[in-house]
């Protein structure tokens, strides 16, 4: 099975089956730590032998020629390819980690660190005969760009994401965002060529990869977007940098931090700012580096301090700063943080007084793992269109949802209405509202959308001079059928 091209059917079996190996020793929440690692190490050793054998084609069969860095995308170096594992009989889960250590320091300007730290030789957890199984599982397909092209392993890579989400239930905004909440941020950003990207709170990628996915439907060139994120969790922030590569994405940098506590990218007078950017940052977030934001070096906090106990508007405060002089940006929020009074009422007065506040959509209950909470997409633009100055677009889509088993879904027609409502921009009776600064400002700057957004609930009740022929005509319906079961009673006295 070395030599065929994969469907993506295929590969989401074939990721999966990877998992069930793994069951019974290995904690389903742990799956993630030995299974995308290894995915990559196989596709890192694949691509090279088809570097190799294209390079040896070239040159006559030169194997120095065809062993040469330059020749490569990553460099293997001796004893550290898939091969050299699979050959191991004993402390297999030694070999690996040499493996992977190796080919993370013959690359270190982009692979140091993105193996992540699973203990490999942990025998009590992973027994020389499991990482047998694994790797020979992993070794029943060629995983090089011949067989399993950028596109159809990145998706792969994007259903083993949602798998693992699934079987662990993770808490909303901590692993895994819906893809269709992921596909409606990107529509709103509409990110072009050219642009810069980034996402603060980046978990393992897939807003970044939605806006390289926005520009491909849009027949634009993905490749001349530049994309950059960051993310505090180890194995996530190297799931996203694996997640790059095996998309095919070169022009990226994720780093791992705490974005809100130690901000990764700067320039000359503070902040490095974006043309976009876009976030679901953990919601709610209680120890977020409060003490230090009265005093934050990069301006952070001119608007106000977030609640000690709550860090949902520090997120939308550092992303504000992260954006350029035209830059616009979209970020989930729970509710509580439109319409909190106090400190959070402050900082959404400066955003609405500055004219920086252009959208506010509710979403239905239930959509995120773990969290049977709504949750709002807050749409914020440096310079708005001259139509949307002075002015705030509510959008309530609190109903437009498939009720699920567990979860709720946001459907692919129902991400249509809300973008359609949102570009449209104007009143729709029951689901959108243009408001004006000057009626949020009367309301204490409570986004709360109820307030804007009012529900025309039809008055179907009867008038009493209705109701009381209908239930004349309901007495003497009584009547009648009472008299035929009479009649027809007595036929049988």
């Amino acid at each position: 099975m070395q030599g065929e091209k994969l469907t993506l059917s295929q590969l989401e079996q074939y990721l999966s089956k990877a998992a069930w190996i793994l069951k019974g020793p290995v904690d389903a929440s742990d799956f993630k730590v030995y299974i995308f690692p290894l995915l990559f190490f196989k596709r890192v050793s694949d691509v090279y032998d088809e570097e190799y054998q294209t390079a040896l084609a070239e040159s006559d069969g030169d194997t120095e020629y065809a062993s040469l860095p330059e020749m490569h995308r990553f460099e293997i170096p001796e004893g550290c390819h898939w091969r050299d594992v699979r050959e191991t009989t004993t402390n297999v889960g030694q070999a690996i980690e040499h493996a992977l250590r190796g080919i993370e320091k013959a690359n270190q300007e982009f692979l140091y660190g993105i193996f992540g730290d699973a203990q490999w030789s942990n025998k009590n957890k992973l027994s020389d005969s499991l990482l047998i199984n694994l790797i020979e599982h992993f070794s029943q397909h060629t995983l090089g760009r011949e067989n399993a092209n950028p596109d159809i392993l990145g998706n792969a890579y994007e259903y083993l994401i949602k798998h693992f989400a699934d079987l662990t239930n993770k808490k909303a905004g901590e692993f895994y965002t819906p893809r269709s909440v992921v596909h409606l941020l990107g529509l709103i950003l509409d990110p072009h060529e050219g642009e810069t990207i980034y996402d603060p709170a980046c978990g393992t990628g897939g807003m970044l990869l939605e806006c390289v996915d926005h520009l491909k439907h849009n027949n634009e060139d993905y490749r001349t977007l530049k994309l950059y994120g960051q993310e505090k969790n180890l194995t996530s922030s190297s799931i996203a940098r694996m997640n790059m590569f095996l998309h095919g994405i070169e022009d990226f940098k994720i780093l791992r931090g705490d974005t809100l506590r130690d901000p990764a990218f700067f320039e000359a007078d503070g902040l490095q700012t974006f043309d976009c950017v876009i976030a679901n940052p953990p919601f709610s977030l209680k120890d977020w580096g409060a003490e230090n934001w009265a005093n934050d070096p990069y301006g952070r906090g001119v608007s106000g301090i977030p609640p000690k106990g709550n860090g949902d508007l520090a997120w939308v405060q550092h992303m504000v700063k992260s954006m350029n002089s035209t830059g616009r940006m979209t970020v989930v929020l729970p509710h509580g943080a439109i319409f909190r009074p106090n400190a959070e009422a402050r900082i959404r007065r400066y955003l609405i007084e500055h004219d920086l506040l252009e959208a506010v959509i509710g979403l239905g209950p239930n959509i995120f793992y773990g969290s049977p909470l709504a949750t709002c997409i807050v749409v914020i633009k440096q310079n708005k269109e001259v139509n949307k100055k002075g002015k705030v677009l509510f959008v309530d889509a609190s109903e437009l949802f498939r009720v699920g088993r567990a979860q709720n879904h946001l459907e692919p027609l129902h991400v249509k209405q809300i973008h359609d409502w949102v570009s449209d921009y104007r009143d729709v009776e029951n689901h959108t509202k243009i408001v004006c600064v000057k009626d949020i400002q009367e309301n204490d700057f409570n986004l709360n959308i109820p307030l804007y957004v009012e529900k025309i609930v039809e008055d179907d009740l009867l008038s009493v001079e209705q109701a009381e022929t209908e239930l004349k005509a309901a007495w003497e319906a009584s009547l009648k059928a009472e008299r035929d079961f009479k009649s027809v009673l007595e036929r049988f006295i």
